[in-house]
């Protein structure tokens, strides 16, 4: 489908989309409902409060907060006058949060407070102490260089209260300011410009920042829209657990429906019984959540007496029974990842034919791949086996602080580390990853990271870290552990300290302790991943 004759930028985008949903809903969370013109409203006040305070084209915006209305008009604020967002997990604990505002240059910092348990003013202090006493604006902390203003959605009663400053009063600021600095600066904005750095669990130790422009974002959203079959409209209601920090949240969902004026619904967490409630008041069109949740809200005593008859695609065992495939096994998928801004496949719709099982479908208009030798990087030719490699409008500028001859080919294809193989039609197989990285209910987990942390634990020797199968969420990160002489240590301890170092999904759910004499190593004296996945596999299923 042909893009729409306008300036792919996020103003742009904002600007047609309030002019013709206007007083349509955007967004649901709880009893709160923005429209698209109060988007646009809100989201005005706030983008000339960040360019009163300082912020402008470039400026780096971490934004901490979950799926909502506050994400959307904070995002919408600092986009629409070229800074450059930082979407932050949610899930992230202290030293997580530190590596990662410092790494991406941080200078803004907008943010709630708390989070279904999780302070994160305190994460902060923990991270850089020096913030306690320092200016608001005027921050200079050692351990976050670049830092300089804090606004949280709550400073009430903080010990530090005095170096930061309130998200409201930032809007208030910017609503007695006039409109031609904003308007000024998003006239300045570009399709070619850095629009986010969205951060991702690479092959490597820590994430690595992906770079995608105004255009690429906006661009895709709606390309993605068009080709997924979905046709969403102004009349949908569009359920999607993916977090607006990662790629499909933030391009599939959010911008996808801006471009279709439809209305998303969020919640603060899954629930099956509480979703549920959601989907049948809402009047949902649209269920796009991870298998496991559709399983389990299917499994839900009180799933056989909801009204779900407003559902027209999405989780297929949550359909109406008539809407459902006839065989969902026999469906194509997309592949997808976050350098590409998302997926780089699409499926056909209906029902494929039986030759197409397990297909992953072929590559969007613009985007082009290729499957390679993994160790000489020859180009294979259809049907055979190797590492895939994209290239097309989608694709990132570039990893963050990375140098771009280190993260692309010379011909301008990224290795994207998946294996497959590309039938004569163009159509892709992807067979997993080539490298141990672990995918578990949607999220991407580094084993190494894992093992880092692991690794600075007293009294234990060695750990390393694998995906281990499981039917719901894919794979379960599992480590083996191997203790120092004397120590005592079980599960329960371990995944409790882990809690306080990283995010809850990268928890070990499985933990196994070993002598270091069943570990397997290689001839070359390295661990044996694919050997050691076996030895936890057993041990597990003889527990």
């Amino acid at each position: 489908m042909p893009f729409p004759d306008f300036e792919p930028t996020i103003p742009e985008l904002l600007r047609r989309a309030a002019t013709a949903h206007g007083r349509r809903t955007l967004v649901v969370l709880g009893d709160r409902r923005l429209d698209y013109a109060e988007a646009e409203s809100r989201s005005a006040s706030l983008a000339r409060g960040l360019l009163l305070a300082g912020a402008g084209k470039g400026t780096h915006v971490a934004l901490l907060m979950p799926n909502g209305p506050d994400w959307i008009v904070a995002f919408l604020a600092a986009a629409r006058i070229g800074a450059v967002v930082v979407p932050v997990n949610t899930f992230f604990r202290a030293r997580e949060l530190g590596w990662l505002l410092r790494h991406s240059d941080t200078a803004f910092l907008l943010a709630t407070r708390s989070f279904r348990g999780h302070d994160y003013a305190a994460r902060l202090l923990e991270v850089a102490p020096d913030l306690a006493g320092a200016a608001p604006g005027g921050l200079r902390p050692n351990a976050l260089p670049q830092l300089r203003s804090v606004f949280l959605d709550d400073a009430e009663g903080l010990a530090w209260a005095g170096s930061i400053d309130e998200l409201s009063r930032l809007g208030d600021a910017g609503a007695e300011s006039g409109p031609d600095r904003l308007r000024a600066a998003e006239d300045d904005v570009t399709p070619a410009d850095r629009a986010v750095v969205i951060y991702t669990s690479g092959s490597t130790a820590e994430p690595r920042g992906a770079i995608h422009t105004q255009g690429t974002i906006v661009r895709h959203a709606f390309n993605v829209n068009a080709c997924a079959g979905r046709g969403l409209g102004p009349e949908d209601r569009v359920w999607s657990p993916m977090p607006f920090f990662w790629v499909g949240g933030l391009v599939v969902s959010f911008l996808g429906a801006m471009h279709a004026g439809a209305c998303l619904l969020c919640e603060e967490a899954f629930d099956a019984e509480r979703t549920l409630d959601l989907l049948e008041r809402e009047r949902a069109t649209l269920a796009a959540g991870w298998p496991h949740y559709g399983k389990a809200m299917a499994a839900h005593p009180s799933f056989a007496r909801r009204d779900l008859s407003s559902l027209r695609a999405g989780m297929v065992e949550i359909l109406p029974p008539e809407r459902r495939p006839a065989d969902p096994s026999l469906r194509t998928n997309s592949l997808g990842m976050t350098e590409t801004c998302g997926p780089h496949t699409f499926g056909r719709e209906g029902d494929p034919p039986e030759t197409l099982r397990g297909s992953f479908g072929r590559a969007l208009d613009g985007v082009e791949h290729k499957v390679i030798d993994p160790e000489s990087g020859e180009t294979l030719p259809p049907g055979v086996e190797g590492e895939i490699c994209v290239r097309g409008y989608s694709l990132m500028q570039g990893f963050w602080k990375v140098e771009r001859e280190r993260t692309f080919e010379p011909d301008g294809f990224y290795r994207t580390g998946d294996g497959g193989r590309i039938d004569a039609d163009g159509f892709l197989w992807f067979t997993g990853r080539l490298g141990d990285m672990i995918k578990t209910a949607g999220a991407n987990v580094a084993p190494s990271e894992v093992e880092q942390v692991l690794a600075g634990f007293p009294g234990i020797k060695e750990a390393h870290v694998v995906g281990v199968p499981d039917p719901a969420r894919g794979q379960n990160v599992a480590a083996a552990v191997v203790l120092e002489p004397g120590c005592s240590l079980d599960a329960s301890s371990l995944r409790e300290r882990l809690r306080g170092e990283l995010a809850a999904y990268k928890v070990p759910r499985e933990v196994v302790f070993l002598e270091s004499r069943e570990l397997p190593f290689t001839d070359s004296g390295k661990i044996d991943k694919r050997r050691l996945r076996a030895v936890l596999v057993e041990r597990l299923s003889a527990a």
